[in-house]
C-alpha cells in the first residue's frame, strides 16, 4: 500500500512512522506540512518549525523513508486562521484544531499530493473501526490523549483513506515504543495549544492581528466597573484567569461586542454562569444523524470529560441540546462533539447563548 505519513517532529507522528515501516509491506513516503505562522510571525515568540524539521528528516533517515515539505502557508491562513480571526471578532470562541484537520491535513494535501497515495497517516490517538457500510470513529484507550474531538468534522470519505497506526496506544506506550525504536525525539516533549501557533503565546498572535481597544470589565450583576481590558476578543466565557482583578475569584460570564465590554461573575454567584441547555448548528455527522431518543454523551472541549444529553431538532435546521448536569463554561462557537458510546458521531457549533 502507497501512504503518505504526515510527521510533525514529534513523537506521535513518528511512532506512526515507525510502525509502518516495521510492517515492511507498505510503500511510504513523510510529508511535513510547512504552515504559514511559522515565518509570518515568529517575531512573536520562538517558533519551532526549524527545529521540528531537523526531528522530522532524522526520523525519516533512521527508518529509511524519504521525506518532501508540502508549503502551506497561504492556503492555512485562508482555510483555517481567518476563520479563527472572524470568530474572535464576532466575540466567539473558534476551535481552530478542528478546521486544520478537515481542511488542511486531510482536505488540501490530499489535492496537494499524487493520487497514488492510498492512505494519508497521522499520529492522532483514534480508532477507525468498520461497521457494515459505515466507518466508526473511536476515542483512543487513553481519555487524556484522545483526539476524536478534533476529528469530528472530517468526512466518511477522509476518513476512509486515514490511517492512525497509534490510535490504539497510550500515550505511555507510545513513549515506549519510541525508546524501543530508539528515536531522537523520543524524550521530546508534547506541543500544546492551537495546532498553528507553536511556541507562540495565543494573546500576542491575536493582539498581532485584531490589536488592542480598551474596554470596561463589569460586574454583572451590580453593573459597577471593576477594571478594565484591552479587547474582548481576549476573553472567553468561564475564563477565570488574566483578568487581574482583587476580591475574587471572579469568572468571564459574557461579553458585549459592541461596547467592548467584557461581564464577570464573582465565584460566589458562579452558578449563575452554569447552562443545562443550547443550541448547535453547522450540524456534521460522521454517518446518519443519531435518533434523538438515544442515550448521548457530548464534548464542550478537547479533554476527558463528556456529560451525558439529549438532542432535539429544533425546527430551523440546527439542534437542542440538553446536559444532564450543567457547564459554566459553554461558550459560542466552541464545538459540542457528540458521541454514543465510545463511538463519536459528530459535531456542531453553539449558538449564540
Amino acid at each position: 500500500m502507497k501512504i503518505a505519513v504526515l510527521l510533525s517532529g514529534g513523537v506521535d507522528s513518528s511512532v506512526a512512522l515507525n510502525l509502518l515501516q516495521a510492517e515492511r509491506r507498505h510503500d511510504i513516503t513523510a510529508f511535513y506540512l510547512k504552515i504559514w505562522l511559522e515565518e509570518e510571525v515568529q517575531f512573536l515568540g520562538d517558533c519551532p518549525w526549524q527545529e521540528d524539521l531537523e526531528y522530522a528528516r532524522a526520523v525519516c533517515d533512521i527508518a529509511g523513508v524519504p521525506l518532501e515539505i508540502v508549503p502551506l502557508q497561504r492556503e492555512y491562513y485562508a482555510r483555517v486562521v481567518e476563520y479563527a480571526l472572524s470568530e474572535l471578532r464576532r466575540g466567539r470562541t473558534p476551535s481552530a484544531d478542528i478546521f486544520c484537520n478537515r481542511r488542511i491535513k486531510f482536505g488540501l494535501f490530499r489535492e496537494r499530493i499524487s493520487p497514488d497515495f492510498e492512505k494519508i497517516a497521522s499520529g492522532h490517538y483514534a480508532i477507525l473501526r468498520p461497521d457494515g457500510e459505515n466507518l466508526l470513529l473511536v476515542k483512543s484507550p487513553d481519555p487524556v490523549k484522545d483526539q476524536t474531538y478534533f476529528l469530528s468534522h472530517q468526512t466518511r470519505e477522509q476518513l476512509s483513506r486515514s490511517l492512525f497506526p497509534i490510535g490504539h496506544l497510550r500515550k505511555e506506550q507510545v513513549r515506549g515504543l519510541a525508546a524501543e525504536f530508539d528515536l531522537p525525539n523520543r524524550d521530546r516533549k508534547d506541543s500544546q495549544g492551537i495546532c498553528f501557533l507553536g511556541k507562540i503565546k495565543y494573546p500576542d498572535f491575536v493582539r498581532h492581528y485584531l490589536g488592542e481597544r480598551p474596554g470596561n470589565i463589569v460586574n454583572r450583576e451590580t453593573g459597577a466597573v471593576l477594571g478594565g481590558h484591552n479587547g474582548f476578543w481576549f476573553y472567553t466565557i468561564g475564563q477565570r484567569q488574566g483578568l487581574s482583578l482583587s476580591g475574587g475569584p471572579w469568572y468571564v460570564s459574557g461579553k458585549d461586542v459592541e461596547s467592548n465590554t467584557v461581564y464577570v461573575t464573582h465565584g460566589e454567584r458562579a452558578g449563575l454562569l452554569e447552562r443545562k441547555d443550547f443550541t448547535v448548528s453547522s450540524l456534521h455527522w460522521i454517518n446518519a444523524p443519531p435518533d434523538e431518543s438515544c442515550n448521548l454523551t457530548v464534548k464542550l472541549r478537547h479533554g476527558p470529560a463528556v456529560t451525558s444529553c439529549t438532542i432535539k431538532p429544533s425546527g430551523t435546521g440546527n439542534l437542542a441540546v440538553h446536559l444532564e448536569k450543567p457547564d459554566k463554561g459553554i461558550a459560542p462557537g466552541q464545538f459540542a462533539v457528540f458521541y454514543s458510546g465510545d463511538v463519536c458521531l459528530g459535531a456542531g457549533s453553539i449558538d449564540d447563548l
